[in-house]
């Protein structure tokens, strides 16, 4: 008799999101990333987020948060 391999639960992490994730919502680009209880997941843009944020977290198995995009500024290239 073959042994079973022992199984992990172990999550993959988030993938980061790119201008191409697109805002369930409004088609604008996604900054967060829902994941619900259901396995399926949503993305949102900012003011999306912020707009269902309340009803999300009764849903929501996993956040991924990239907002602070939005007001971080980027460092500049190098000459």
């Amino acid at each position: 008799m073959r042994e079973r391999p022992e199984m992990t639960t172990a999550v993959a992490p988030s993938a980061t999101l790119t201008a191409e994730d697109r805002c369930d919502r409004c088609g604008a680009q996604a900054y967060l990333r829902v994941e619900l209880t259901s396995g399926g997941e949503l993305l949102f843009c900012a003011h999306h987020a912020r707009e269902h944020g309340d009803a999300l977290k009764d849903i929501a198995v996993r956040f991924h948060d990239e907002t602070h995009k939005l007001t971080t500024k980027p460092t500049p290239a190098a000459d």
